[in-house]
């Protein structure tokens, strides 16, 4: 066997230092978890940690982002076939995962999360980011609901009842890491179930800037990368809308979801100008719920929206976007294999996905 190349030696060195850091949180907590140990953990020097990642906290999110990612699913029932059902399902995942117990031991695999939300407070740069991905697992929560409203129920956005079961959860979670024995996780579960009731304004509003889109004939040859919603390869070769997000401009993606045809596919593109220490948060925020939200809802409840993370910047690139930023938004139009319409700037996903489609609408 020959030599390993430098691409499989960085890829094994990346590895050693995040099980080697994966240790060192259980062991110490973030705060108190120490480079040089983690170097030391995983034989290493100091600066080969720092190669591979800038900072101890992009490493505390790239663990808790691999965590997330790899975490088994456990034996679960029959994801639910009502809202309510499927709310209560996913509340039962997610407080599953919570270290309930009032015990001695401060910190373990368990507790590993428990320092995330005073990091995304430490920062605006931080801070912003993680308020736009709160948006966008918000989305795929409201349009799951969506997807298992009754017939001849009324219409309209279920994101904002997203939004508030997301609130109720992640205040468990806060609860759990500060006040160990203090979350009752029957009485979240029953909560986030009776919240597919709730009563809240559906009207999902229109954006108010709108960019122009223009048509155009340019080939399409995304690299394969993986849907983060399914856990399955993207099927970015659909008829549908790509919108490349920075991590500022998450949100716009719901407006591509509202103004596409019917059946057509939605895809996220997630890029940033960060991607060593943002894009492992972003991994994290999307993990954590769709592992849970693939065992509460049924498949076919799925939201059409598709979700990828391109921080090499390959995917945006196959797009016509050569460089990202987390301000970027760019939507193209997929027909046939080709992009046939693309928008540049806000508006760019509405404009995308609601321009008529020049190959299709052309006369016979």
């Amino acid at each position: 066997m020959g030599r390993p190349s430098r691409v499989e030696l960085q890829e094994r060195n990346r590895a050693r230092v995040l099980a080697a850091a994966r240790d060192e949180f259980a062991e110490h907590g973030f705060r108190d978890a120490k480079v040089d140990r983690i170097a030391g953990r995983a034989g290493l020097t100091r600066g080969a940690v720092y190669s591979n990642f800038p900072s101890k906290r992009a490493l505390y999110f790239a663990v808790l982002a691999a965590l997330a990612e790899r975490a088994p699913e456990p034996p679960h029932p029959e994801p639910g076939s009502t809202a309510a059902d499927a709310l209560g399902a996913l509340a039962r995942a997610w407080v599953a995962r919570l270290p309930l117990a009032d015990t001695d031991e401060p910190h373990g695999t368990a507790r590993l999360g428990m320092y995330l939300m005073p990091e995304v407070l430490a920062e605006e740069r931080i801070r912003r980011p993680f308020a736009q991905l709160m948006k966008l697992d918000a989305l795929l929560l409201g349009l799951a609901l969506e997807g298992l409203r009754a017939p001849g129920a009324p219409t309209g956005s279920l994101v904002r009842v997203a939004e508030t079961v997301l609130t109720t959860l992640h205040g468990a979670a806060q609860m759990a890491a500060v006040a160990p024995g203090f979350v009752e996780p029957f009485n979240v579960v029953t909560a986030c179930a009776h919240l597919a009731g709730l009563d809240l304004d559906g009207w999902w509003p229109p954006p108010h800037v709108i960019t122009q889109a223009w048509p155009t004939d340019e080939p399409w040859t995304p690299p394969p990368t993986l849907d983060a919603v399914r856990g399955v390869p993207a099927r970015l070769a659909d008829d549908g809308v790509v919108a490349v997000l920075g991590l500022h401009r998450l949100e716009a993606v719901e407006e591509a979801v509202r103004a596409a045809p019917p059946g057509a596919t939605v895809t996220a593109v997630v890029v940033t100008g960060d991607p060593d220490e943002l894009a492992p948060l972003a991994r994290l925020a999307v993990a954590d719920l769709c592992g849970c939200l693939r065992r509460a809802f049924p498949a076919a409840a799925w939201p059409r929206l598709q979700v990828v993370f391109d921080e090499s910047g390959a995917l945006a690139a196959a797009a016509g976007v050569p460089s990202v930023s987390d301000g970027t938004e760019v939507a193209v139009r997929i027909r046939a294999g080709r992009i046939t319409a693309r928008a540049d700037g806000r508006g760019a996903c509405h404009a995308t996905a609601s321009a008529p489609d020049p190959r299709r609408d052309a006369p016979n």
